[in-house]
């Protein structure tokens, strides 16, 4: 799927704002469909991601929950093979897990993102996905 009105649900957002697109390689998108200052405590974004775009490995000390909605991308753990992903795809990922995801270089890539147990604070930023990790992957 490279057309991405194919695979819109949710708004696409803007850009990912400037403090946090120094962790993407490529151009992503954020809509918060629940925001971070909300009484429900459980943040959702609307995460767009343009074909070869991904964001650097990461960590959530309260974990992650990817819900696939459009594209094709990957899912990797630290150690681990990156995984495919398409639309209906559920990725769980435990407290403090070292991963990064993104889209595949030919398809654009639409995800929520779901961040669990926010009281154990904020994403840890780690380093870049190198273009030799992820050019093994088409």
């Amino acid at each position: 799927m490279n057309n991405l009105s194919e695979s819109v649900i949710f708004p696409k957002g803007e850009k990912i704002p400037e403090q946090y697109s120094k962790y993407f390689i490529g151009t992503a998108y954020l809509s918060m469909l629940v925001p971070r200052e909300d009484e429900f405590n459980c943040p959702i974004g609307n995460v767009t991601f343009e074909p070869g775009a991904r964001n650097n490995w990461h960590k959530h000390p309260g974990g992650q929950i990817l819900l696939v909605t459009g594209g094709r991308g990957y899912y990797q753990e630290e150690g681990k093979s990156a995984r495919e992903l398409r639309p209906g795809d559920v990725v769980k990922i435990a407290p403090n897990i070292k991963h990064w995801h993104g889209a595949a270089s030919d398809s654009w890539f639409v995800h929520l993102s779901i961040e669990t147990n926010v009281h154990a604070g904020p994403p840890e930023w780690l380093e870049p996905v190198t273009d030799e990790e992820y050019n093994k992957l088409k």
